[in-house]
């Protein structure tokens, strides 16, 4: 019997923020996303990613180039799971400079083969279903002091106990920000910092650190220079374990940490490490290496992205240390889906109360939504 081919379209998502969200490398007032519809007939699959120049060199324009660059291979070659995997390590190298736009792609085919199969994305990949719920971390960007109490008061009075904080540097800014935080959450949050590569060597992180005011869970890329050498060199200065974001993204990064695995924690992003059938790789390692994850988000997620992310923590169970994302419609002015997947009381989702009884992500997309 012969295999029919795959029609693939992409398309880029603007949807506008309820309120901008800053932090030291950007601010942003709506999506920065690109949407790849893959179709076999009446069945479509649905991929999305969130290109950052910042993260991994990537823009929703060089999205657009590189899958049009692949489009026609594409469409030729890939007809099933065992077909995209070949795929993808054939082109190993240009979809390595090109992981979010990957990402889109695959996502987008993998939705369709379940849908094709009728089962989910967890059974088509072989993985336990679903089960339970998952808590989310709290995310405040950097802003004023006032909005800052206002937004941190809102979560305290929602249930959250778990927040990262984007930090501006400067001490006489960010330190009354994690005194009020503390004295809001009566000395039972926890508390991670995101730098997003902002000091120029290890002594200025040193200093920052000697006078906070609160415990910290963790620090999120503290240094411009992104090497894993350098940030290894800090590692061993502090005893704050230090999240790795931009800074990694691909299996081979393992090998650079040179033993020093139990300092770092990795901010596994489904868009920024190219999809999710390398994030479960990157994900499998890291527990094999007895290393922490936190399962992460890149902001104006719709709930395509929310949903592959939900695949990673079912299958880290156990072993993540906190989950960031699923803001839907807090964040968002709409989602493209009927039942936008997002976080309740306490930052808790349970996917079986958004998710549909379908096949695929098990989400009812709305096509008039996606331009």
């Amino acid at each position: 019997m012969n295999e029919t081919h795959t029609k693939l379209e992409i398309k880029s998502l603007k949807i506008p923020f309820k309120q901008s969200f800053k932090h030291l490398s950007a601010e942003r007032s709506e999506t920065q996303t690109v949407i790849v519809i893959a179709s076999d007939g009446a069945l479509k699959g649905y991929g999305e990613a969130c290109p950052r120049e910042y993260v991994t060199n990537e823009s929703v324009q060089s999205a657009l180039r590189f899958f049009d660059k692949l489009k026609d291979e594409l469409q030729s070659e890939v007809i099933s799971l065992e077909s995209l995997k070949e795929y993808h390590n054939k082109h190993r190298l240009i979809i390595s400079r090109n992981p979010s736009a990957w990402c889109a792609i695959e996502l987008a085919y993998l939705d369709l083969f379940a849908k094709k199969q009728a089962c989910s994305i967890e059974k088509l990949l072989g993985l336990a279903e679903l089960e339970g719920s998952f808590n989310y971390t709290a995310v405040i960007g950097d802003g004023p002091l006032e909005m800052f109490e206002k937004t941190a008061a809102q979560y305290i009075q929602m249930g959250f106990r778990d927040f990262k904080i984007k930090i501006s540097g400067d001490p006489t800014v960010d330190f009354p920000k994690l005194e009020l935080l503390k004295s809001l959450g009566a000395g039972i949050c926890k508390i991670r910092l995101d730098a997003n590569n902002l000091w120029n060597n290890i002594d200025e992180v040193i200093a920052y650190l000697k006078e906070i005011p609160v415990q910290l869970s963790g620090l999120e890329e503290p240094l411009k220079e992104k090497g894993l050498s350098r940030l290894r060199s800090l590692a061993a200065e502090i005893d704050v374990p230090i999240i790795l974001d931009e800074s990694f993204n691909q299996l081979e990064q393992f090998s650079e940490l040179g033993g020093q695995q139990q300092d770092f924690i990795i901010n596994l992003r489904v868009s920024k490490m190219g999809g999710l059938i390398n994030s479960l790789a990157i994900a499998d390692e890291a527990r094999k290496q007895n290393m922490d994850l936190i399962i992460g988000a890149q902001v104006g997620e719709t709930s395509i992205l929310t949903r592959a992310a939900l695949c990673v923590a079912n299958f880290s169970k156990g072993y993540y240390k906190a989950m960031e994302g699923a803001f839907g419609t807090f964040l968002l002015e709409h989602d493209i889906v009927e039942a936008p997947l997002m976080f309740g009381q306490a930052g808790r989702l349970e996917p079986k109360l958004a998710l549909h009884d379908g096949n695929g992500f098990q989400l009812d997309i709305k096509d008039e939504l996606i331009h």
